[in-house]
């Protein structure tokens, strides 16, 4: 320790601090690593110009894809939006925990009102216990096709990642791309009761690439150097469609999925569903090759609608010491293969190969034991239309969605405000089913009656409650793979497996070592996905499947987690700008 000879108080003092910097280096660090990031998001207006088309869409800033964030583990982030647009809008924080900061998550009429025209609201949450990739995005209707953007959020300045520092990170947003509006691709949907257009081009960067009509000039360059590592942060943003990721020539190493950390396993593809987020270890060739290489993209699916099957590409081009290969024009170009559109045996190998890091440092703290146990069916069926409409289904139907047969009727006003103040009445009902109100076959033949019920219906849990969820794909209408996002915990996915689940047989072989931990999981075509999840955030939180159109149809539900007894397991007051509907 310092000795503290007699000196005067000043200087007494003084060493008193050097003291504590030289013997206590960690703890003075650590009052300054937490950061306030303020960001001000404007939604504006903006003329883009993509497929030799230019509309006007919406955006943050101008920018299209919009703006990144990026913060550090226990950072406070202070983000402004305001609305300049004639469409209401939100933003949702995807994958943040938003622990105790539940009226900044974002989903329209569940934990807040829309941002109208003219009007702002402060998104003002912290990061906790977070590092990775995540992302942002609009969260009503379907503006999110424009509205998004990357999270990153950097280790600790103390902490590095599990793995070699990379020479550089780049984020790869795939998305779609709409010559039409795309609310009224919606609306029109609505109306006729109908499936929607599909897209025009799916988009790496914001850019369809050379294999879209007139985009020769719109492709994202990737430049690499020659025996150099990269960490290429994965995100899907698409509307409607899983993707397969590859490039040719090139093998990736998946280290991350929606920010945390994984066994590093090689692959050639990724599968990557609408809301999640795949960090890879891209190592370049040692020596600058003489060609160029294809990054492309192009959709997984099982369903029985129609969709857009095109393939995006970026270009993966090295940097060349020599003046005569500085010109890539006339280089080869070597092209990826992609599995088959519906190829569900790839699907269900690469997702049983991620699995949790789970080391001292990142454990899997999976629930072991379980206090209420849900099963739930996802998937479509239809509903009457009133005798105002006039829906082309048969006997003036609808397609609809629906989790156990309840078909999510968005409320009029937010139900986080209706459950704080205990104002549910006329809001939502407590009386969400825990199981199948009818069982069948879920992945055979399907019942004579697929008409489904409505109603704004939720799922009470106390705090801390330890949640085992079943979710079952059905074949009404047709088996399909549902990407499941819950808003406000991440989970664990402790078994997956084709056909009906089984609750005598199938828990028996349940992961509780080292699965899955993710915010978004895709519950296979004609399958079942086996969850838990600890219930340790009070509030209100969103959980549907992120294929926006089966969202508009009423996949979706929520739950509210009561508070705690202990005054840091309540849910604080809401800020004082919260819109009001």
């Amino acid at each position: 320790m310092c000795s503290l000879p007699s000196m005067p108080g000043f200087l007494r003092v003084m060493l008193v601090v050097l003291c504590a910097v030289f013997i206590f280096p960690n703890l003075t660090h650590a009052e300054h690593e937490r950061v306030t990031r303020h960001y001000k998001f404007n939604i504006k207006m903006q003329n883009v110009t993509r497929l030799c088309k230019t509309k006007s869409i919406v955006t943050v800033n101008g920018q299209f894809p919009g703006p990144r964030i990026i913060a550090r583990e226990g950072d406070r982030l202070v983000i402004k939006v305001v609305n300049h647009v004639q469409h209401n809008v939100t933003i949702h924080w995807h994958g943040i925990r938003q622990v105790r900061s539940g009226w900044a998550d974002g989903p329209a009429y569940i934990t807040q009102c829309p941002i109208q025209r003219g009007q702002s609201y402060v998104y003002n949450f912290t990061v906790v216990g977070q590092r990775g990739t995540l992302w942002w995005h609009a969260h009503i209707s379907w503006l999110r096709t424009t509205l998004y953007g990357a999270i990153v959020i950097l280790p600790k300045r103390q902490e590095g990642y599990p793995f070699a520092k990379p020479f550089k990170e780049v984020p790869i947003i795939l998305g779609e791309w709409w010559n039409a509006d795309t609310e009224a691709v919606i609306n029109q949907a609505t109306k006729t009761g109908l499936a929607p257009n599909v897209s025009d081009a799916h988009t790496i960067n914001g850019l369809p690439g050379p294999l879209s009509n007139c985009s020769d000039k719109e492709t994202f360059k990737l430049k690499v150097k020659a025996g150099k590592t990269y960490l290429l942060r994965l995100i899907n943003a698409a509307l409607n469609d899983e993707m397969f990721f590859s490039i040719a020539n090139h093998t990736l190493t998946v280290v991350e999925v929606d920010a945390v950390y994984v066994k590093p396993f090689a692959s050639n593809i990724v599968l990557i569903t609408p809301g999640q987020t795949t960090n890879v270890l891209l190592k370049t060739k040692p020596n600058p090759p003489n060609s160029k290489f294809a990054v492309a993209a192009r959709p997984y699916a099982t369903g029985p609608a129609a969709f857009n099957n095109a393939t995006t590409t970026a270009l993966l081009e090295y940097n060349h010491p020599a003046p005569s290969l500085s010109n890539t024009n006339n280089l080869p170009l070597f092209r990826p293969p992609l599995p088959k559109f519906n190829d569900t045996v790839f699907a269900a190998k690469f997702n049983n190969r991620v699995r949790s890091l789970n080391t001292k440092r990142f454990p899997a703290k999976v629930p072991r034991t379980v206090d209420r146990r849900f099963f739930f069916t996802v998937g479509l069926g239809i509903s009457k239309c009133s005798k105002n409409e006039a829906c082309q289904g048969p006997n003036n139907t609808r397609v609809a969605a629906a989790v156990n047969n309840v078909s999510f009727v968005m409320p009029n006003t937010a139900l986080l405000q209706a459950h704080f103040f205990n104002k549910s009445k006329g809001v939502y009902s407590t009386d969400f089913p825990a199981n199948p109100p009818v069982k069948f076959n879920y992945t055979g033949t399907p019942p004579r009656n697929i008409m489904v019920s409505s109603g704004t219906k939720v799922v009470v849990l106390k705090f801390n409650e330890s949640v085992e969820l079943v979710l079952q794909d059905t074949s009404i209408i047709g088996a399909e793979s549902h990407p499941l996002h819950l808003h406000g915990f991440n989970f664990f996915i402790v078994g997956q497996g084709n056909g009906n689940f089984d609750p005598k047989k199938d828990p028996k072989n349940f992961n509780l070592v080292d699965p899955a931990e993710r915010n978004t999981a895709g519950v296979p075509s004609g399958g079942w996905l086996a969850l838990r999840f600890l219930a340790d955030n009070p509030g209100v939180w969103f959980m549907h499947c992120h294929l926006e159109v089966h969202t508009s149809w009423g996949l979706k539900m929520a739950w509210i987690v009561q508070d705690g007894k202990r005054r840091n397991q309540k849910l604080p007051p809401p800020p004082s700008d919260l819109p009001k509907c």
